[in-house]
């Protein structure tokens, strides 16, 4: 996540109430924060409150943002709290049916069979890791952010993170086999 001159300015207007600003910051990373929290949830409903939730606290502490820290790692922060509060207050089994939505799975020209079968197949897979070991997968291979801003936002150690990043794809791996082997037979 890019951190820009005008954003900067963005995030001081709205600091000084300035609602359209507020509104630009919104615009600028709502597909970020709804795809994270889609992915962290694996519910496209929850993944809707959680984002809405983000941006209501996001408004409401802005004003707490040191300017001289990046904005990244702060909102990415947010949004796993709140989907960690999300997964505490629903108290229920990840339904992959409704995650399914995290996927534009539409026909297109390029689209094969062979992708949308390795994207259920992950997604699955997914669902069988632990809630850390989702968070900090989804960051780091799946927005693409690196080992040290995913410990930075998770609050762990590197090595912390490193390690459960190992074994969330050795669990991916294993449950990809597991299921190709399944259907071959």
């Amino acid at each position: 996540m890019p951190e820009t001159n005008l954003l900067r300015e963005f995030i001081k207007e709205a600091t000084a109430g300035d609602l359209q600003a507020f509104e630009r910051i919104v615009v600028l990373h709502q597909s970020l924060v709804l795809r994270v929290a889609q992915r962290l949830l694996l519910n496209g409903e929850d993944a809707k409150d959680a984002a809405q939730e983000v941006f209501i606290r996001l408004h409401r502490s802005l004003g707490r943002f040191q300017q001289e820290k990046d904005f990244g790692p702060w909102l990415y922060r947010m949004t796993v709290n709140i989907c960690h509060d999300i997964r505490r207050r629903r108290k229920q089994e990840i339904s992959l049916d409704g995650a399914m939505e995290m996927f534009d799975l539409s026909p297109s020209a390029e689209e094969t069979a062979v992708l949308r079968e390795q994207r259920e197949l992950v997604l699955a897979a997914l669902g069988e890791l632990t809630d850390r070991e989702r968070e900090v997968i989804v960051l780091r291979d799946l927005e693409g952010l690196s080992t040290a801003e995913v410990a930075e936002i998770t609050g762990s150690l590197e090595t912390t993170v490193r390690s459960q990043i190992s074994t969330g794809r050795v669990k991916i791996r294993n449950h990809v086999a597991a299921r190709l082997r399944r259907r071959s037979l």
